[in-house]
């Protein structure tokens, strides 16, 4: 069988050496609370793997819970605490727009997941930094970010071209288009010069940069495109259904294609889709961590300029 099996734990290895070095080498001890409000116990499963993570690394980590009613008081003084350096929140807390509302309330400097509008934002019009001089680059969404940098160990991304257009070429399909994972990722990718064919219930649209990426960033359009339409086209195919039972049609995916999964349930056929795909990367967890830690070391140093500014 020619299809090679990834798993996240290789890939996130040279992240986690990177960052364990740069704590211990550095001497400091970045704090990171999280924020559980629910009783989904894949939130609960995702804290457990965050504080196993962390101690491993040498980052500090508090698990903080708390009823969704006095969670936002809760963000609010880890804001004011300057003994903290990054915030998390286990969502959904009430799967709503309040949802969105508490994601603003984490403060800009502390959100590690990249979720405040300011971050959303220069996302979505390619916006890479936070400021003119281009030294503090903008935090991504840590699932997001995780999967573009899966995409980069696989060879997905063409290093020879600039930063920005590595994607040129190539076509990609997302089967889901959640705020939180779906929707980003397809903005990214197709920042990144990729065409997207972003897939949910509703229907498919495209994200793209126009022909010769002549646009400074993705616009998307409607389409009438149907998942059969599009799977045979695609150099890459990335689920995160959160269902047990849906499951990739293997036959339609494109015969050398690479294939990643992001949901916690199985999206693809193990065995049948060994037969198509010339990579698949069965889960994504750790990767997702691994971004997590390094987004809270950014803003670690980020916090430290602003003082350092703020006593010049």
């Amino acid at each position: 069988m020619s299809c090679k099996v990834v798993l996240a734990q290789g890939i996130s290895a040279s992240y986690r050496e990177e960052l364990k070095n740069t704590i211990k080498t550095r001497n400091i001890r970045p704090k990171l609370v999280g924020f559980l409000a629910n009783e989904d116990p894949a939130a609960a499963k995702y804290a457990e793997w965050t504080a196993k993570t962390c101690a491993e690394s040498g980052v500090e980590f508090e698990l903080r819970k708390c009823s969704r009613n006095d969670l936002e008081n809760k963000i609010v003084e880890a804001n004011q605490d300057a003994g903290v350096h990054g915030i998390m929140v286990y969502y959904p807390v009430f799967g709503d727009r309040q949802d969105q509302y508490l994601q603003n309330v984490v403060d800009v400097s502390k959100d590690v997941e990249g979720l405040h509008h300011k971050y959303v934002y220069n996302m979505y019009h390619n916006i890479r930094f936070l400021d003119e001089a281009k030294t503090k680059k903008c935090i991504i969404p840590c699932t997001p970010l995780g999967l573009v940098k899966v995409m980069e160990y696989v060879g997905v991304y063409n290093g020879i071209l600039p930063h920005g257009n590595r994607l040129h070429g190539r076509v990609v399909t997302i089967i889901n288009r959640s705020e939180i994972v779906g929707r980003p990722l397809a903005a990214l990718l197709a920042n990144d010069g990729a065409k997207v064919y972003s897939v949910d219930i509703n229907g498919i649209q495209e994200f793209h940069r126009g022909v010769g990426l002549k646009l400074m960033k993705h616009e998307v359009s409607e389409t009438t495109l149907k998942v059969e339409d599009v799977l045979p086209l695609s150099d890459v195919v990335i689920t995160g259904v959160p269902s047990p039972s849906y499951k990739v049609p293997s036959h339609l995916i494109r015969d050398g294609a690479v294939c990643i999964n992001f949901s916690t349930f199985k999206n693809f056929d193990g065995d049948e889709i060994k037969k198509k795909a010339a990579i698949y990367v069965p889960a994504v967890g750790k990767v997702t961590v691994a971004m997590l830690e390094r987004n809270l070391i950014r803003l670690y140093d980020y916090q430290a300029q602003d003082r350092a500014s703020s006593t010049a």
